[in-house]
């Protein structure tokens, strides 16, 4: 074989193998239309790369905030006693009626006081004989006709004998069951012919004006609360708030829960309330003025940084916070925030800086 016939065998023998090579790539380029090309995504390159979040966003404005707390308290009544006697004997008589108001000093029920009567009627019978051989010892003891000694022992029994009667009516007065404040008395617990002692409750005497208040804090507050602080409070299925004013704080933490125990005073005048009733309170400390507030859910924590991120030329851009107080659903921002900026609510945990965005609800900027 010539040297020329050698070269065209080898020459279609290198074209050979490039078509094998590469025949199948050309042809799946062909088939697909450029599909190879597209940039991740399916935009074109000339499309702009990926398309926006839709995210909604705020305008930030100066705000009044209040710094307040919130607890649940008590209902305690001014003043409440069990109605017991002093004395024991079998009751004669019930003179209130269940749930009516009563004043201070009125007689609500009595014990048998027969025997007592009957004391007190013998003792005072011996009394003119007493005063009267007293006044003519007196006499004689002026005429140098008796001596000091005798006189002394007469009017010694005189003496006796008037605190023999005082003894009688301070049992009497045993025998009887007044109201020791004004108030409304509960339901009776005893009947006439029952038999009475110090151990046996009559009812139950409440004063339902004014009313109590108490409430714990914790230590963040025990020296937020003094007597004359203003609080408000409601009570369940009443959708009234009250005013109260706190008139006494605890002298010193519970040792268990390291709270501090106070009580504040409503009126409560028309008796609406109960005591036994739980109430909401709500106590106001200061307020502070041209606060910035955003919404809990626009901020998260990242590396220890609380950040948040603002609208900026159709894209996010992450701006660090440092926070203040904070509510249930807000939070103060003291400083990487300004009035004006537009702040991004939603879609937080998805967003990074340079991120296309689109804003697609406005929300109102407001403290709750």
């Amino acid at each position: 074989m010539s040297k020329k016939t050698k070269a065209i065998v080898l020459a279609a023998i290198v074209l050979l193998l490039l078509g094998i090579i590469f025949f199948p790539k050309i042809k799946q380029r062909a088939g697909t239309g450029g599909a190879s090309d597209m940039p991740p995504g399916g935009s074109s390159p000339g499309g702009g790369g990926r398309a926006p979040l839709s995210v909604s966003a705020t305008v930030l404005k100066p705000q009044t905030l209040n710094n307040l707390f919130r607890i649940t308290g008590k209902l305690l009544p001014d003043e409440e006693v069990d109605l017991v006697f002093e004395t024991s004997g079998r009751i004669t008589d019930i003179y209130f009626q269940e749930g009516t108001s009563v004043r201070k000093g009125e007689l609500l029920a009595k014990v048998n006081d027969a025997p007592l009567q009957a004391e007190l009627k013998k003792l005072e019978a011996q009394l003119p004989l007493a005063q009267d051989r007293v006044y003519r010892q007196q006499t004689l003891l002026e005429k140098d006709a008796i001596s000091q000694e005798t006189y002394q022992l007469v009017a010694t029994q005189l003496e006796t004998l008037k605190a023999d009667i005082e003894l009688v009516k301070a049992r009497l007065r045993q025998t009887e069951l007044r109201a020791p404040f004004d108030g409304v008395i509960g339901l009776r617990l005893v009947s006439e012919g029952a038999y009475a002692s110090s151990q046996v409750v009559v009812s139950t005497l409440t004063k339902l004006s004014p009313l109590k208040i108490e409430f714990s804090l914790t230590e963040n507050f025990v020296n937020e609360i003094r007597p004359g602080t203003e609080i408000t409070f409601q009570v369940k299925n009443d959708l009234q708030e009250y005013n109260a004013t706190v008139y006494a704080v605890e002298s010193r933490l519970d040792l268990r829960t390291l709270s501090l125990f106070a009580r504040a005073r409503y009126h409560n005048n028309d008796g609406k309330i109960k005591p036994g009733q739980s109430a909401n309170i709500r106590v106001s400390l200061d307020q502070i003025e041209n606060a910035i507030v955003i919404p809990s859910i626009s901020s998260v924590k990242e590396m220890g940084r609380d950040i948040a991120y603002v609208y900026q030329g159709g894209s996010a851009r992450e701006v660090e916070i440092i926070t203040g107080m904070r509510t249930a659903s807000s939070v103060e921002v003291v400083s990487g925030l300004n009035i004006g900026d537009t702040l991004l609510t939603t879609g937080v945990m998805q967003l990074r800086t340079g991120m296309p965005v689109m804003i697609d609800r406005m929300e109102e900027n407001r403290a709750e």
